[in-house]
């Protein structure tokens, strides 16, 4: 139990850091940091395979793709900084707050989710699952997957051309 609301406190932490981070290199890498942490607490539930998933995807493939997207911006004046930054904290000034507040309801309430395991053979076998009965969430990750390569192949494209 103390592992579990540790791993929810680090999760909330990195997510908060991510959104209030000014630099979009730092947002980058907290949210890898993020889906990490998240990948822990589904590997706890048992769930290994959407645990591998939400990592390979979303703690690798995604910080990768906004990093690069990073390196291509051009950079702001000092000016510009300090408005951008102005500007997103008068949008995101309360979000503490409010995690804080839902975190708190949420753990009054104590709802308790009655989800079951399949309890048939081909259906506890992960790659089972994958290939006979989530065939489209495996064309979703793969969509996503090549979307991102074609994203950054279009980009360095682009940036070759004005560079």
């Amino acid at each position: 139990m103390f592992l579990d609301i540790l791993i929810l406190i680090l999760l909330v932490s990195a997510a908060l850091w991510t959104v209030m981070c000014r630099s979009l290199l730092r947002s980058a890498i907290g949210l890898a940091l993020t889906s990490a942490i998240l990948t822990l607490m589904i590997f706890k539930m048992n769930a290994p395979l959407a645990a591998v998933f939400e990592l390979s995807v979303c703690a690798g493939l995604i910080p990768v793709l906004f990093i690069s997207v990073i390196s291509l911006t051009q950079a702001m004046t000092k000016q510009e900084v300090i408005e951008h930054m102005k500007s997103r904290l008068a949008r995101f000034w309360g979000l503490p707050l409010v995690i804080i507040i839902l975190g708190l309801v949420l753990g009054l309430l104590s709802i308790k989710f009655k989800a079951k395991l399949p309890l048939s053979e081909v259906e506890t076998d992960p790659r089972l699952v994958m290939w006979h009965l989530r065939q489209l969430d495996l064309l979703g990750q793969i969509i996503i997957l090549f979307t991102g390569v074609f994203g950054v192949v279009v980009l360095f494209k682009e940036r070759k051309k004005s560079g």
